[in-house]
């Protein structure tokens, strides 16, 4: 349950690019899309700041280690190879149906934390945030990830749980019923929508 915005809040949305939205996922990557649109058009009317986040993973050191499961590539042919080939496929774009503005905080993470070897938290920080509403794909990956960070630098952290999703249900219902209410509040992009409504503002904090 939601019970409170922050006056000063941020919309982050994790990973709405093409790339990633045509994963396989448990919920319709174009339903994840509309509801993160609705919650920018509910931000921008009340002159709050959005933030865009993209990954690009390749090369970075955690995709180099160890792990029974992997799908990044190794070594610097390999690397440069996918780099290519994902450009050109336009992976790290963001979906054209969110409606983007050069105004907003664009962010590209190489790991899961959108809070992780990036600035976000200080470009954050210089208008005020204290508090961030969160969605985007996957639940478990990217959008839990960068909660973590959140909650370990203090700020108050809504989800908007309609407005995400993940490659795996059980994963996505996991982080919604056990991590998240841990560290922060759970409802609904309409919940949002209806408490950024109530919030009295006063100047632009862009």
């Amino acid at each position: 349950m939601i019970t409170q915005l922050d006056p000063k809040t941020a919309l982050v949305l994790i990973d709405l690019q093409k790339g990633i939205t045509a994963l396989p996922v448990a919920h319709p990557s174009a339903v994840i899309v509309a509801k993160s649109a609705e919650l920018i058009a509910a931000f921008r009317s009340k002159n709050l700041p959005v933030v865009l986040v993209n990954v690009n993973p390749l090369g970075a050191k955690w995709t180099q280690t160890r792990v029974e499961e992997s799908t990044a590539p190794k070594g610097e042919v390999a690397i440069a190879a996918a780099k290519t080939a994902m450009e050109q496929n336009g992976f790290f774009d963001l979906m054209p149906e969110l409606p983007v503005e050069t105004n907003d905080i664009y962010i590209t993470k190489t790991s899961w934390s959108a809070f992780y070897d990036t600035n976000l938290h200080e470009q954050l920080q210089k208008l005020g945030i204290t508090s961030i509403v969160l969605a985007g794909i996957a639940t478990s990956i990217g959008v839990e990830g960068t909660a973590r960070d959140a909650s370990r630098l203090g700020y108050n952290i809504t989800f908007a749980t309609d407005a995400m999703t993940d490659m795996h249900l059980p994963a996505h219902e996991h982080s919604l019923k056990f991590i998240f209410p841990r560290v922060g509040e759970t409802g609904s992009t309409a919940e949002v929508i209806k408490k950024l409504a109530e919030l009295t503002l006063g100047t632009d904090i862009h």
